[in-house]
């Protein structure tokens, strides 16, 4: 009786991976801008409405915004830039760009389909419109990317392959640790993914630099700023979904000479 019990566990979780690997598998686009196939749960249309939805209460976790119009200004005036002047203007998203009144958060983010935000604690300390154009860039190559839809069905995946091997591994005397099992592979995975896309994104900001005239070189001086208000207890990189800014560096420095002798 009991091994039938663990068959018939077995074959659901089975069952239920199928389906997961299934569903994401199905779930492919062309990205309007780069062309390049990717897995994705929403549509651009559907990614800006989400933006649009999500951004008031992005803006309020970090104080609202920032109450100076000729800041606001000039970031919408760098930002816009960047969105002019490159492949961008041809893509669906609405990009609009914002300073958060949060001073002591060094962070820069974009939310699916445009809304991009910097905080005041990160543009504080940048010295140059270039080292700007650099952080937003690297924002604008999330949405470009679309890596916000692509967590998404990633996450669907991983929540229904943990899901298959809960029911698959349950132990009826410790089913804690077939959950926390599950629940620790399914982190590593989206930690992968997230290092990936900031990569991706620093390749983005490089190019769009290079495209607007700006000085690339403006984006390693934004590494060694976060490095510095990181401080000496920063995560080791495998633990974080940020790559370290010293292996950051090493790539941008790849994709200036890439973009610069194509």
């Amino acid at each position: 009786m009991g091994r039938s019990r663990i068959g018939g566990r077995l074959l659901i979780g089975l069952i239920m991976a199928v389906v997961a690997l299934f569903g994401y598998f199905n779930k492919s686009q062309v990205n309007p801008i780069t062309g390049k196939t990717q897995r994705v749960s929403l549509t651009p249309q559907e990614e800006i409405t989400l933006g649009l939805q999500s951004a008031p209460q992005m803006a309020a976790e970090f104080g609202g915004l920032y109450q100076d119009e000729q800041v606001q200004a000039l970031v919408k005036k760098v930002g816009q830039g960047i969105v002019q002047n490159t492949e961008v203007k041809d893509g669906p998203y609405q990009f609009d760009f914002h300073v958060l009144a949060d001073a002591e958060t060094v962070n820069a983010f974009a939310v699916p389909g445009g809304q991009i935000f910097i905080t005041m604690g990160l543009l504080k300390r940048l010295k140059t419109e270039d080292q700007l154009a650099g952080v937003l860039g690297h924002e604008i190559g999330h949405v470009v990317g679309r890596h916000s839809a692509q967590q998404m069905a990633k996450q669907e995946l991983v929540g229904g392959l943990a899901g298959a091997a809960s029911v698959a591994l349950s132990d009826p005397n410790s089913p804690n640790g077939s959950a926390y099992i599950a629940q620790y592979v399914a982190n590593l995975m989206n930690l992968k993914y997230g290092r990936d896309d900031e990569l991706e994104s620093d390749d983005f900001g490089v190019k769009y630099m290079i495209q607007t005239g700006r000085n690339p070189e403006a984006m390693v001086e934004v590494m060694e700023i976060l490095a510095a208000a990181g401080g000496p207890n920063r995560p080791a990189e495998f633990q974080s979904t940020h790559p370290s800014p010293e292996n950051r560096v090493a790539k941008i420095k790849a994709a200036m000479a890439k973009y610069r002798n194509p």
